[in-house]
């Protein structure tokens, strides 16, 4: 994993809207972005970025590409993952939402076999406060701290890191896994990345209702990590038997096999409590329960 100011960071899609508005706030937090990927604009910049048409073309002129963000539509990505693969960048940020299951499927066979890590899809992506912005993260609700914070929502990751940042409690990195029904890396993946980051002392997990993420989460807490881990879970209050949330969210509870009880709140919260996580009853609560957690550690 390299998610640091001296990493070179590409962005696919400059050109469509959301690209377009991101590339700057990006290159301003200090993110270093090289290129951008735009079919038909190649030759032109965006805010002195240079533009090409191929990934391949910008990795010949540039060298090594660290990390990939992807804006492109949706029926696009998958030709975007794998052009990026094949440029051998093993980082890849899909900010897109509703990416076609069967294509998803396909880029992350693809990215299993050439060991290269999918942050999404429908994700803000990643920031490392004081250091890089990857996404569409309002870098101005965090700041640095021994903190690390996963999420499946996207406005709720910024509430979160809001809360904290008022409370004094800066953040390490904070990650947005993403809101798809399958997704590239899993709660799981990145509870292990920061249980062996040095800058993190604490971790706060914000989960939702619908699939099952959180339950299997809370396993592997309880099982392989030393580290506090503080959580939250959105849509307890929600009315029962009415789907809420993500839309994968909602399907994920509903595959044959899986059972009714996952994928409520109550199913997640029975998992915390097994696996004897704090959890807060509100956003706001969260700042308390990491202070009493880095007291205890």
């Amino acid at each position: 994993m390299n998610f640091t100011v001296n990493s070179k960071v590409l962005v696919q899609g400059a050109t469509e809207p959301l690209g377009a508005m991101y590339v700057p706030l990006m290159q301003a937090y200090g993110t270093p972005v090289v290129a951008g990927v735009s079919p038909g604009y190649g030759g032109q910049a965006l805010d002195g970025i240079p533009l090409y048409d191929l990934v391949e073309q910008a990795v010949e002129q540039l060298g090594p590409i660290d990390t990939t963000i992807i804006f492109v539509p949706p029926y696009e990505v998958l030709d975007a993952v794998l052009e990026a693969i094949a440029a051998e960048i093993h980082q890849v940020i899909l900010i897109t939402e509703g990416v076609p299951p069967l294509d998803t499927v396909q880029l992350l066979r693809e990215a299993e076999a050439t060991e290269t890590l999918v942050v999404g899809p429908n994700t803000p992506g990643i920031i490392v406060p004081g250091q890089v912005l990857l996404g569409t993260h309002p870098p101005t609700f965090y700041t640095p701290g021994p903190v690390g914070v996963l999420s499946r929502s996207g406005t709720l990751t910024y509430e979160v890191g809001l809360e904290l940042t008022r409370a004094g409690l800066g953040q390490s990195i904070v990650v947005g896994i993403g809101g798809d029904r399958i997704l590239g890396s899993s709660f799981q993946q990145w509870l292990q990345i920061l249980e062996e980051d040095d800058a993190t002392e604490v971790i706060v997990l914000v989960g939702e209702i619908g699939g099952d993420n959180e339950e299997r989460a809370a396993r592997y807490i309880a099982e392989a990590l030393d580290k506090p881990v503080v959580a939250y879970i959105a849509g307890r209050t929600a009315p029962k038997g009415q789907p809420l949330g993500h839309a994968g969210a909602i399907v994920a509870s509903r595959i044959a096999g899986v059972g009714s009880d996952i994928g409520t709140a109550e199913s997640k919260l029975a998992a915390f409590k097994r696996a004897k996580i704090p959890v807060a009853d509100r956003p706001s609560q969260i700042p308390q329960l990491v202070q009493r957690a880095l007291a205890q550690g």
